[in-house]
């Protein structure tokens, strides 16, 4: 059966988004962090990649377990929270034949992930490190231009925002924006009161990500 899960996506990862209208995925696991601390950034950021990239993203994103067969029809999930990461054996398995046979994983430290993600993506892939993109990565330098890397959206600390991420045979399969909390600045002005100039600097690091995503 999985197999045909992963014909399947291969399938929807053939689709151009100029024809066809695709959802992002927000992923929702065990472990008791929240998982559903994002509001209307998911929608936000998909309008943004609608008007400045001409893509065809459908804002309304789907909810999808980390454990779930679904997570095969979403090229491009995203996960966030604060709080504790539970996988079983079972759902490590899952993403990663997800992430092996062509999706991607965007994961946001909301402040307080780090401790807890990283052992996560150590039991996903235990033979793939975490490792820090530079600069100079292409994925700074798309439509919009970030010399000084991710940007730091909320200013949880004074800790400097760090990007990383995990490759499979040279395609970025997992990234990872810590001390960034990038989504933070997608949501609409109301829920943090972030200035505009931040929440447009989110919106395009967010383009960006997106944008080098379905390039790669």
């Amino acid at each position: 059966m999985r197999f045909l899960y992963i014909a399947l996506f291969s399938f929807f990862l053939n689709i151009s988004f100029a024809q066809s209208s695709l959802k992002i995925a927000l992923v929702k696991y065990r472990g008791g962090g929240d998982w559903y601390s994002v509001v209307d950034a998911l929608e936000n950021i998909s309008k943004f990649c609608n008007k400045e990239l001409n893509m065809n993203l459908n804002p309304e994103y789907a909810t999808v377990d980390i454990g779930s067969a679904e997570i095969y029809n979403y090229p491009f999930l995203f996960l966030t929270g604060h709080g504790n990461i539970v996988l079983s054996d079972e759902e490590a398995e899952n993403i990663r034949t997800y992430l092996l046979s062509g999706g991607f994983l965007l994961i946001d430290d909301d402040f307080g992930i780090d401790p807890f993600i990283r052992p996560t993506l150590k039991k996903i892939f235990p033979d793939k490190p975490l490792v820090e993109i530079p600069f100079n990565h292409p994925i700074f330098n798309q439509k919009f231009k970030f010399p000084k890397g991710v940007p730091k959206i909320h200013q949880h600390d004074g800790t400097p925002p760090q990007t990383w991420g995990i490759m499979n045979e040279g395609r970025m399969v997992c990234l990872y924006l810590q001390e960034s909390n990038i989504s933070d600045g997608w949501e609409s002005p109301s829920v943090h009161k972030d200035p505009e100039e931040v929440r447009q600097q989110a919106l395009r690091m967010g383009a960006n990500i997106i944008q080098f995503v379905f390039k790669q």
